[in-house]
């Protein structure tokens, strides 16, 4: 992970604010998220949801970096 002293290329910035989920995966995240709120969740279900949002934290991260990184 980069900090603040980090130089990030604004290529690699503005690259980084286009990274999004697919309309698949913003489907299939919404379903797991109804269904983690009903509590209806299989195991592995929860695995998957589980990776969504880690992956999508990771991201947000990477983003607010990126937006830092092209003020700068």
């Amino acid at each position: 992970m980069w900090s603040h002293e980090d130089e990030l290329p604004p290529t690699a910035a503005e690259f980084l604010l286009t990274v999004n989920f697919g309309e698949n995966d913003q489907q299939r995240m919404l379903e797991l998220a109804e269904r983690s709120e009903a509590g209806t969740l299989t195991a592995e279900e929860e695995k998957e949801f589980d990776g969504y949002l880690h992956v999508g934290n990771l991201l947000a991260v990477m983003q607010s970096k990126a937006r830092f990184a092209l003020k700068t």
